[in-house]
């Protein structure tokens, strides 16, 4: 899956995002984290917490997450993955141009994930984080 639909457009077959209960969320084309340009990706504070309602029988989730360089190297954060309300993985500290962690998270016979950042400093609240080239495999689809 390439593209998150929003759930207020989406028809509730596959993953949405959901906006209500999300913070701020920029949709992106060509994010770049380290000096590495990605495909897609959201772009999120790094103090912020999305989440995706899978609608439907899925196995894995897979990202690329880190500090966006629109930041200037400036801030650090820690990426984490929860499912149903329990943690399922967690990065390290990724500082500002550090290259992007690579996440891969088994949901099998989960029906909503969350994705988090949260700034490692009390002043990069602010700071852009990225989840790139997000991918969510499904059955049927």
């Amino acid at each position: 899956m390439a593209r998150l639909e929003y759930d207020v457009f989406g028809d509730h077959t596959g993953p949405e995002l959901r906006l209500g209960g999300s913070g701020w969320v920029w949709r992106r084309h060509g994010p770049t984290v380290g000096g590495t340009t990605y495909g897609h990706g959201i772009t999120v504070h790094s103090r912020s917490s999305v989440t995706i309602d899978l609608n439907r029988e899925c196995s894995t989730y897979r990202a690329l997450a880190g500090i966006d360089d629109v930041s200037g190297g400036l801030g650090a954060a820690r990426f984490s993955v929860w499912a149903d309300g329990v943690r399922l993985w967690r990065s390290p500290v990724v500082e500002g141009r550090d290259s992007a962690v690579p996440v891969r998270v088994d949901v099998t016979g989960r029906s909503a994930i969350r994705l988090v950042a949260e700034a490692s400093r009390p002043s990069g609240a602010l700071v852009p984080a990225v989840w790139a080239e997000a991918r969510i495999d499904c059955a049927g689809g």
